[in-house]
C-alpha cells in the first residue's frame, strides 16, 4: 500500500461509477487510499447494511480501513467501530461508546467546535472549492478551512473540489488530509489518478 504524508480518503458514491461498484472499490483500495468512507445514505438501512457487508469483505482483502455512514445499527451489526454521522444526528446516537472513531461533516467553525465537544475524533470540512456535487453553491475557500483547523484539536479533512492543483494549498491550511469522491469514482484508473494527484499534475 502507498503511504502518503497526509491521508487521502475515498468517499463513495456508487451512482457515479461507470463499472461494477464493488470492482471499483477493490481498485481504489489497491491504489492505496488511506480509508474508505462508505456513504450511500440514500439507501434504506437494511439495503445499506447488505451492501456494506459486501464492501467490508472487499476492503479487508487490502487491509484498507473502512468507516460506515449514518446508519449506527448497521455499523454495530457489522462490527464496524468507525462511523461518520450527520452533525444533527450525533446527539441521537445510542452507542457512542461503541465506536473508536466518530466523524461528522461541518460547514462552519461553530459546527466544528460543536462536533469536537460531542465526541468526534475527526471532522470533514467543506465544501472547500466549487464542485459538481454542489452545483450552484460556491466553495467556502481556504480561509474557511484554516479557521476550522485552528478551532479544534482533532484531525480535519477537507472535502469538495479537491484536485492536484489545490491539494497542497489544503494541506498548508492545516488539513490532516483530503476526501475525494467523484475523482475516484469516475477516473479510468484509480492508481494512476492518485499518483498524479500526489505529484500535483493534471489528470487526463
Amino acid at each position: 500500500m502507498i503511504t502518503y504524508m497526509y491521508d487521502i480518503i475515498c468517499v463513495t458514491n456508487r451512482k457515479l461509477c461507470r463499472e461494477d461498484f464493488l470492482t471499483r472499490i477493490e481498485k481504489i483500495c489497491d491504489a492505496g487510499v488511506s480509508r474508505i468512507i462508505f456513504r450511500e445514505k440514500d439507501l434504506s438501512e437494511n439495503d445499506y447494511e447488505v451492501l456494506a457487508a459486501k464492501v467490508i469483505e472487499r476492503v479487508q482483502k487490502f487491509n484498507t480501513p473502512i468507516t460506515l455512514h449514518t446508519f449506527e445499527n448497521a455499523a454495530v451489526n457489522l462490527k464496524c467501530r468507525s462511523i461518520h454521522m450527520p452533525l444533527s444526528n450525533l446527539d441521537m446516537m445510542n452507542r457512542t461508546q461503541y465506536f473508536t472513531q466518530l466523524g461528522a461533516s461541518v460547514h462552519s467553525v461553530s459546527q466544528a467546535i460543536s462536533a469536537e465537544k460531542s465526541g468526534c475524533t475527526y471532522i470533514t470540512a467543506g465544501h472547500i472549492f466549487d464542485t459538481d456535487c454542489k452545483k450552484g453553491l460556491p466553495g467556502r475557500g481556504l480561509d474557511f478551512l484554516k479557521s476550522v483547523t485552528e478551532s479544534v484539536n482533532i484531525p480535519v479533512y477537507a472535502i469538495g473540489g479537491i484536485n492536484s492543483g489545490n491539494i497542497s494549498d489544503v494541506i498548508e491550511r492545516g488539513a490532516a488530509g483530503v476526501c475525494i469522491m467523484s475523482g475516484l469514482m469516475e477516473c479510468d484508473d484509480p492508481k494512476t489518478y492518485l499518483k498524479i494527484i500526489k505529484r500535483g499534475e493534471t489528470y487526463r
